[in-house]
């Protein structure tokens, strides 16, 4: 037996909400992204716990993917399923729930990493299935695919709108060029493609140098980035070396030959100027992502609820001054 779930009254003024791109769709500048810390080995009720919160401060846009959960995909779009099922899901109407599917997912030649028509609509039927959902709002191809044409992926994104299994649609891992060209038959199509998904923090600025953020800017497209913290890389936790329970201190990610004695000094650096701002470093390389007008919503990922708690905060405090941003920009470049 479990204790049904009641949201927080005042969520939504605990948050500020962006429109995604030209769509009509506006999502919470925080996301909760459920990659780590949801899926296989996770404790159940740290999962539902974490949902729940971010909820209950606005979060409405979870994102998940086919094979969060690793070693056994799909085994957080199952835990986010449970949490639905026990309470939350009374309020779907009020939540975005987003899934990719591209990276290697099942055994066999229709399963590995690719963007094809069969891959793409059997990956979504079967999230659709672990979640006991009927639709997702977003479905994203997750990573380009160099060896399907790309009409194909666009049809069969296109198609999950058409058949009812998804409102909009989106891209993950796209570079300029290869957004540019789906987007060119997206919009021959009609299809509601309103938004990709990056990587981009203070520490891996691609998108900047790619172009990508003005191309999306131009052409109404969101940008929902990933890794805003970089791994962990921009919060307080390597300012004085590496602790054991960290993501380099366990060995299980792949950062760990970054962290130099040269990084070190500039998160330090980093660090006394969010100190200034009244922030933690995490929280302001938060808003520093934010502060590109390209940004939708940053996505995070949580292993605990004081984490989200913590980044939540970020929402209310996202301007710089010109001072505090050429001294960052200082940090950053030398």
């Amino acid at each position: 037996m479990y204790s049904p779930y009641i949201a927080d009254d005042k969520r939504y003024e605990k948050m500020v909400y962006r429109k995604c791109g030209n769509s009509g769709l506006k999502l919470p500048v925080i996301s909760f992204g459920m990659w780590q810390n949801c899926g296989y080995g996770s404790v159940f009720e740290n999962v539902e716990k974490m949902c729940r919160t971010a909820f209950d401060n606005g979060i409405t846009y979870f994102d998940l993917a086919n094979n969060y959960g690793n070693p056994y995909n799909g085994s957080a779009e199952e835990n986010f399923g449970r949490v639905l099922e026990r309470g939350l899901g009374r309020y779907r109407d009020q939540l975005v729930i987003a899934t990719k599917a591209g990276y290697d997912m099942w055994e066999g030649p229709y399963g590995d990493r690719n963007g094809s028509r069969k891959y793409l609509t059997a990956s979504l039927d079967q999230s659709l299935k672990r979640m006991g959902l009927d639709y997702v709002d977003i479905f994203y191809h997750h990573v380009f695919d160099p060896n399907t044409p790309l009409e194909e992926t666009a049809l069969a994104l296109d198609n999950a709108v058409r058949r009812g299994k998804a409102l909009y649609v989106g891209i993950s891992n796209y570079n300029r060029e290869q957004t540019a060209e789906i987007t060119e038959i997206f919009r021959e199509l009609k299809t509601p493609f309103i938004v990709n998904q990056p990587s981009y923090s203070m520490l891996n600025r691609w998108i900047e140098d790619d172009k990508l953020d003005e191309y999306a800017k131009n052409n109404g497209i969101g940008l929902a980035v990933f890794s805003p913290l970089n791994q962990g890389l921009l919060t307080d936790r390597y300012l004085k070396g590496v602790p054991a329970d960290s993501r380099i201190g366990k060995g299980n990610t792949w950062i760990g030959d970054m962290l130099t004695e040269e990084l070190v000094s500039k998160l330090n650096k980093l660090n006394g100027i969010a100190a200034k701002r009244e922030q933690s470093l995490s929280e302001m390389a938060l808003s520093w992502v934010l502060h590109n007008e390209a940004v939708t919503t940053v996505i995070m990922g949580a292993s605990k609820t004081e984490q989200i708690l913590t980044n939540v905060k970020t929402a209310q405090k996202l301007d710089f001054s010109k001072e505090e941003t050429a001294a960052i920009e200082d940090i950053l470049k030398n």
